[in-house]
């Protein structure tokens, strides 16, 4: 069957009534449960772009990842295969207890084939080493919403490294005060302002 073009446009317009009635009219006729959740996470692409190129804001974002949550209740929760570019783990580093980026981070990876792994708000680095190991995941995600979590996000990525369980994989940061300077001082791999451009640059990792 291919994409839907009504499931895109309504996710992509926020236009829940629509979107709602089609996902289940298209699962009621029977239609492949994947070309559905393609669907939706073209939707969250295209939502993803607008947000990059400040059409849209962190309101939209939220309730997009909330209505996308919706969508997959409709067809019967997460969907084996769902996680086709392997684990995700987040965390926001110790000293930050700020979570709304991290969260929307968190929803647009899951609607765009990652399994997430969210350890939550002021997360200390034995944790993230925890989750790694248990979880091994591509892509590890530091973010932080303040200039003073810097430290703590360099101590994370030293132990990662420290352990050496870095290989192979790629960490990121991100967050309102983020940027290339901080890279460096971290010692990061990357850092995204954009989630669209977060979640493109995890996947052409991930399948390089």
């Amino acid at each position: 069957m291919g994409m839907n073009d009504t499931i895109v446009k309504a996710l992509t317009d926020l236009d829940e009534a629509v979107l709602y009635a089609e996902v289940q009219r298209a699962l009621d006729a029977g239609e492949d449960r994947m070309d559905i959740l393609a669907s939706l996470q073209a939707g969250m692409a295209n939502i993803g772009n607008l947000f990059a190129e400040r059409s849209y804001f962190l309101s939209e974002m939220m309730l997009a990842a909330e209505i996308f949550v919706e969508c997959q209740k409709l067809m019967g929760g997460e969907l084996e295969g769902d996680a086709k570019y392997g684990t995700f783990v987040i965390g926001t580093v110790y000293g930050d207890v700020h979570d709304i980026g991290k969260n929307i981070v968190a929803s647009v990876f899951r609607s765009s084939g990652f399994k997430v792994v969210d350890l939550g708000i002021d997360v200390q680095p034995e944790a993230f080493l925890s989750a790694i190991r248990e979880h091994d995941p591509k892509v590890v995600g530091l973010s932080c919403l303040l200039t003073t979590a810097f430290p703590g996000m360099k101590d994370v990525i030293d132990q990662i490294k420290a352990a050496g369980l870095d290989a192979g994989r790629l960490i990121m940061i991100g967050g309102g005060p983020v940027e290339q300077a901080t890279v460096e001082f971290a010692g990061a791999d990357f850092y995204s302002f954009s989630v669209q451009e977060a979640v493109d640059k995890a996947i052409e990792f991930v399948t390089a």
